[in-house]
């Protein structure tokens, strides 16, 4: 049996590497899904054609952290 692989993380290098787990709790942000960015489509008019683009912007409930800070419940 070789190493064991399930306990053994290398990087492309070969060389381990240890994850550690933050202590602190996040909750993933409900407006945004962990992006930081929410959906913004506009109208444009490319190439002649009326078309719908989505540039985004920036989420106001997470501030484009992705998390909010504890634990946050969907309500």
């Amino acid at each position: 049996m070789p190493d064991d692989e399930d306990e053994d993380f290398e990087d492309f290098t070969g060389e381990d590497v240890e994850f550690e787990v933050s202590e602190d709790l996040h909750t993933v942000c409900h407006l945004c899904g962990g992006a930081g960015f929410i959906a913004n489509p506009v109208l444009a008019v490319i190439g002649g054609a009326p078309r719908t683009i989505d540039n985004g912007r920036p989420c106001p409930a997470c501030d484009q952290v992705g998390h909010l800070p504890g634990l946050v419940p969907p309500a």
